[in-house]
């Protein structure tokens, strides 16, 4: 059994109206040093498999179900991995 974490963020080329609003706000708070953010989504997973079964298995459910690849990426990382 393996616990992942799948980031799923706009593709650079995406204009992020949330992730400028933010910057906006952070800016108003006087911390202009900041030059961009981009905002995102995590959703936390329980595979029952090990190895390259997990790799597979996200994909599968980033490619079918939570990743809009025309606007979209995503990565994930293993949180915890039982034998």
């Amino acid at each position: 059994m393996t616990n992942v974490r799948i980031f799923v963020t706009y593709k650079q080329s995406v204009f992020d109206p949330q992730g400028e609003t933010i910057k906006d706000a952070i800016h108003s708070l006087g911390h202009d040093e900041v030059t961009a953010v981009k905002v995102g989504k995590f959703f936390d997973v329980t595979v029952n498999a090990t190895g390259d079964a997990v790799d597979k298995a996200v994909k599968e459910i980033a490619d079918q179900l939570l990743v809009n690849f025309n606007m979209e990426t995503y990565h994930y990382q293993v949180l915890e991995e039982a034998e």
